[in-house]
């Protein structure tokens, strides 16, 4: 394969990884925005749905490639999925504490004050609800993974396009 076919394969893949999160994190968002809206609160952040799915996409593309130990490779598929989501989602939250921790280090005296301040501060929450959200979205984007490896590249569009089969009378 060419250099400009596997370019298009690799701004295929991004783009397609891209509009998964894009569209998770944007029902995040859209579900934080009515919350505030209760309240009401104003709430501006759609640009970071865009610039977040795009980074969160092409870092997961790159650590779907690296092989975990071999011990995992030998267990299930759940394992697999389970093991992952929670590596990258403890990353997430690590990331979204040091961000925290940046924006804030003026504030309190440099980056480690910060650190331990962010632990405490009021918007630790928010922090943890973040965390979780993108938690959920890379665990169903690592059981999609595991589901396309089973069915190959088409497979898993051709089961969701295709008719269920008959639901027999011992399966209900």
């Amino acid at each position: 394969m060419g250099i400009p076919a596997r370019l298009r394969n690799e701004l295929k893949l991004v783009g397609l990884t891209t509009l998964f999160f894009a569209v998770w994190f944007a029902v995040l968002i859209s579900l934080k925005w009515l919350i505030l809206a209760e309240y009401s609160i104003e709430f501006r952040g759609v640009s970071i749905v865009l610039v977040g799915a795009l980074i969160v996409a092409k870092v997961v593309l790159v650590l779907e490639n690296v092989p975990l130990d071999r011990w995992i490779r030998d267990r299930s598929a759940l394992t697999d999925v389970l093991v992952r989501t929670t590596l990258y989602g403890l990353g997430i939250l690590v990331v979204l504490l040091v961000e925290q921790a940046f924006e804030a280090r003026h504030e309190y005296g440099g980056f480690i004050p910060s650190l331990v301040q962010v632990m405490r501060h009021e918007d630790i929450p928010h922090v943890l609800a973040a965390a979780i959200g993108v938690t959920g979205a890379l665990l169903v984007f690592n059981a999609m993974s595991v589901i396309r490896r089973h069915f190959g590249k088409r497979g898993l569009l051709e089961l969701f396009l295709s008719p269920l089969p008959e639901q027999g009378k011992d399966e209900s």
